[in-house]
């Protein structure tokens, strides 16, 4: 007789709190057995993490929403509100577009083949969606603007206000949630992506432009005309009607967000099936005509055409499309273009003060410029774009088993992976050089510009090269620039400081022969700046390759996502 069946387990249905919990427990997978990611982790995080930078917004947003009411300014409030609010919203709405991918535990993709349904599926992921430092920094942040409510119109006002900042709160996340499902397919298309990607890049790389014009047009802004605008746009849970007298709004925005919430839940529901779908089919590549050397010659962009068939062409032709074709990779060389022109411009036209200078000061600034401060500014030009290198590795995840298997000497790895990645940040360096030489009005300076940016460059590449073979860490299969796995934005901050801090000092003898050989360095900085450049990378990719061979196998299981 067999022996009894145990009774069988009940089973609990899946709920909400499933979602919320999943989060910190993916993060604990991701550090398990790695006890250098759970230091780097702790450590970093309290210095460069998100968590920091949601401080920092929390109590920046708090300070200047609570402003009006800590002034008694009720004009001012209707303002604050209204932009804030406003912001707020948009950028739930807009962002989730450009940072589809980001946070790949939200990826409904990712529940497919579990046997949950669309309600469940809808309420966990809202409610994990809730969970995190992003809602929470703009939960305190907007909880500025019940201390104006409260400030200005009472007890009263400041409870209707908490209700409207959690009801907005509601409104933000289900909006994002909602938009990301409803475009799921078109993001994840290739070329939608890669398109996102650069802009998401160029306005990155502006952020440093537009906060200057912007501070300017803040000291020349009509306030008085905004305050019709800011009445318009108070029509979001944000505002603060009840301290402002108008008490029968308050009850029809919280009716009108209510219905919001609960549709966008509804079109979030319908479109969640297409958002687990896969990645469309990106279709046929086209062959490239007039390429010659038959297959193998069509392997070999026009860029690389001149590498020699061989090993080391090979791999220099690979990293030339990659750099042009992976959208992370081509993010990184926006940024270099954008930044690289628009700082030292700034530091040696203005003195890094442009919203505060006139026709007057702009004369004076470039009157005032000189050879050391110039290679200073460019110095920070060529460690930003050396510094790109510094995961390398990292964009190649596990394909870079092939190099591991066919024993590609580190040298050779090396010496390819700089040559590609200086056919494109070469010649835009040599623009930064011109175009910053002809606004300072200085046409003699263009070698001194151009042989700093050279040995800056070669010297960071050298840097880089280490840093990218000792502390490379793996990215997300996924061709979003900004995409992180968890704990992987702590590695990056850190690995970026140190190699940019690294690759500065190896540049410092550049500043110091500036500083001592007065002209002569205008006609010498040319020369000297490319010789040492050139050795520098060369002399990085002979010490870096040698510790690249002894540490492959460990290279690819650190750059290999982990599923």
């Amino acid at each position: 007789m067999p022996p009894p069946l145990p009774p069988r387990r009940s089973v609990r249905p899946v709920s909400a709190g499933h979602f919320v919990r999943l989060k910190p427990r993916v993060m604990g997978n991701n550090f398990r057995g790695q006890g250098w990611r759970i230091a780097l982790f702790i450590g970093g995080a309290l210095f460069i993490g998100g968590a920091l930078v949601g401080l920092w917004f929390a109590v920046s947003g708090f300070f200047l929403f609570a402003a009006p009411g800590m002034t008694g300014n009720g004009r001012y409030a209707v303002l604050v509100a209204a932009a804030g609010g406003g912001l707020l919203a948009l950028g739930w709405l807009l962002l989730p577009l450009v940072f589809f991918g980001v946070d790949e535990t939200l990826d409904p993709a990712r529940f497919a083949l579990l046997p949950l349904t669309r309600r469940t599926l809808v309420t966990g992921l809202f409610a994990a969606a809730l969970v995190g430092v992003p809602v929470l920094a703009v939960l305190v942040a907007s909880f500025g603007l019940v201390l104006t409510s409260w400030a200005l119109g009472g007890w009263s006002a400041g409870l209707v206000a908490i209700v409207g900042v959690l009801g907005g709160l509601l409104l933000c996340v289900a909006a994002s949630r909602a938009v990301t499902s409803a475009f799921a397919s078109m993001l994840r298309s290739r070329r939608v992506r890669d398109l996102a990607a650069v802009l998401l890049a160029v306005t990155a790389a502006l952020l440093g432009p537009l906060q200057v014009f912007g501070l300017a047009a803040l000291r020349e802004a009509d306030w008085s005309r905004l305050t019709g605008v800011a009445t318009v746009v108070a029509w979001t849970p944000f505002g603060i009607d009840v301290a402002q007298g108008r008490v029968w709004a308050a009850p029809v925005k919280l009716l009108i967000t209510a219905a919001a919430i609960g549709a966008l839940l509804v079109l979030w529901s319908r479109s969640l099936e297409s958002a687990m779908v896969g990645a469309v089919s990106a279709g046929k590549a086209p062959t490239r005509r007039g390429a010659t050397g038959g297959a193998v010659g069509q392997l070999f962009p026009r860029l690389a055409g001149w590498a020699r068939r061989d090993r080391f062409g090979a791999l220099v032709a690979r990293e030339a499309r990659y750099w042009w074709r992976d959208a992370r990779r081509r993010a990184n060389l926006i940024t270099i273009a954008v930044v690289g022109i628009f700082v030292p411009v700034v530091i040696n036209v203005t003195g890094g003060d442009f919203a505060a200078t006139d026709g007057a000061g702009l004369t004076a600034g470039v009157a005032d410029s000189s050879p050391v401060v110039v290679t200073i500014s460019v110095l920070f030009v060529g460690v930003l774009a050396s510094v790109t290198l510094a995961n390398q590795f990292g964009f190649d995840g596990s394909a870079y088993a092939a190099n591991v298997v066919a024993g590609v000497p580190g040298r050779v790895e090396l010496r390819a992976r700089m040559t590609a990645f200086s056919l494109y940040v070469l010649p835009m360096l040599a623009v930064v050089a011109v175009v910053l030489s002809v606004v300072l009005g200085r046409p003699s300076w263009i070698g001194l510009t151009t042989g700093s940016l050279a040995a800056t460059d070669g010297a960071g590449m050298a840097v880089n090269s280490f840093v990218s073979v000792l502390g490379a860490y793996s990215l997300p299969e996924t061709s979003n620039p900004f995409a992180m796995n968890s704990g992987a934005g702590v590695a990056k901050g850190l690995l970026t400081i140190l190699a940019m801090v690294t690759s500065a000092v190896a540049a410092v003898p550049m500043v110091v022969a500036a500083a001592l050989l007065g002209d002569a360095w205008l006609w010498l900085a040319l020369p000297v700046g490319i010789g040492y450049g050139l050795g520098a990378a060369l002399l990085g990719a002979y010490l870096a390759g040698d510790v690249l061979d002894r540490r492959q196998p460990e290279l690819l299981a650190t750059v290999t996502p982990r599923r």
